[in-house]
């Protein structure tokens, strides 16, 4: 990965920019339900890509949040209705300072950063997006985290009449996640509250999700309402489902493919009906921070 102090508005054209909140209406949902989107400051950071960031039409009209439907387009079609104000994070388990804490609570002092990272689908599509959020171990320092707790679970909102989706058998709800300590501890993993210096929208997981840029996108679980610090590995959602398909780590690999299809290359969203596929980067390109975390483990049979 190429360090880069880049911002947002350093790779972005000065045109998408002035046109930003007509795409955000072009989008339809995403403002349905609500005042117009505050822009949030962040530094850069030195964990960026340099890679051109995907346009936030892009990333806002093309993503998985089954929650709102299967589809691709379902998210920004239905997530308008969800309401993202109050908000509120269980946060318990094996902490010093188990609660419930509110959106602001959990932001206190926690810097806000802009962190461009490449984002690699499981279904070998990707993305570069300009996340704005925080490092999830600020957090989990802050509460307190004891000895004995070796994973974080996570939990997505489930109110099934703002989210079309939950009231089909798709998926078990609520939508589970899961990490190592130490993986949730590494300075790469985040909790994003917005993106292209926007608060997050709905279809992205309004108003907070976690982002663990070198696995794949479903392990980055959205609109996040409960987070447990537990002993032994949660169960997560899909690796239930089908767990010869998705593995708990679920780490990008281009050697292991899926089941069903390989996972040596990608397709970049945006990049064009002829410009071909790229090769997947072991680990998504973060192999120099995150491979030590994987010192001897078989990274086949721990897929």
């Amino acid at each position: 990965m190429t360090a880069s102090k880049l911002g947002w508005s350093d790779v972005t054209p000065k045109s998408l920019f002035l046109n930003r909140r007509t795409l955000i209406a072009g989008a339809g949902a995403m403002l349905a339900a609500g005042p117009a989107l505050a822009r949030i400051d962040a530094a850069p950071s030195v964990f960026s890509t340099d890679e051109t960031p995907n346009t936030f039409e892009e990333i806002t009209t093309y993503n998985n949040f089954y929650e709102f439907g299967t589809g691709k387009e379902d998210p920004a079609r239905n997530a308008g209705a969800l309401t993202t104000d109050p908000w509120s994070i269980v946060i318990d388990g094996l902490v010093d300072r188990p609660g419930t804490y509110d959106l602001a609570d959990v932001m206190k002092d926690q810097p806000l950063e802009e962190r461009i990272y490449r984002f690699r689908c499981v279904e070998a599509w990707s993305m570069v997006i300009p996340w704005i959020g925080f490092e999830l171990a600020g957090l989990l320092n802050r509460v307190g985290v004891q000895p004995s707790a070796k994973y974080v679970a996570f939990e997505t909102l489930v109110r099934p009449e703002e989210m079309p989706g939950q009231r089909q058998p798709i998926l078990e709800w609520p939508y589970r996640e899961g990490l190592r300590l130490d993986e949730a501890m590494n300075p790469l993993t985040i909790l994003a509250t917005g993106l292209y210096g926007e608060e997050m929208p709905k279809q992205n997981g309004a108003p907070i999700r976690l982002v663990v840029p070198w696995k794949y996108g479903f392990k980055s679980i959205k609109s996040v309402v409960r987070i447990s610090l537990v002993a032994d590995q949660p169960q997560t959602t899909w690796n239930m489902l089908q767990p010869s398909e998705y593995g708990f780590f679920s780490n990008v690999n281009p050697q292991v493919d899926h089941p069903r299809w390989s996972q040596a290359s990608e397709r970049r969203i945006g990049a064009g009906l002829f410009a071909g596929r790229q090769d997947t980067l072991m680990f998504n390109g973060y192999e120099e921070q995150v491979a030590s975390l994987y010192a001897g483990m078989d990274l086949v049979a721990n897929y």
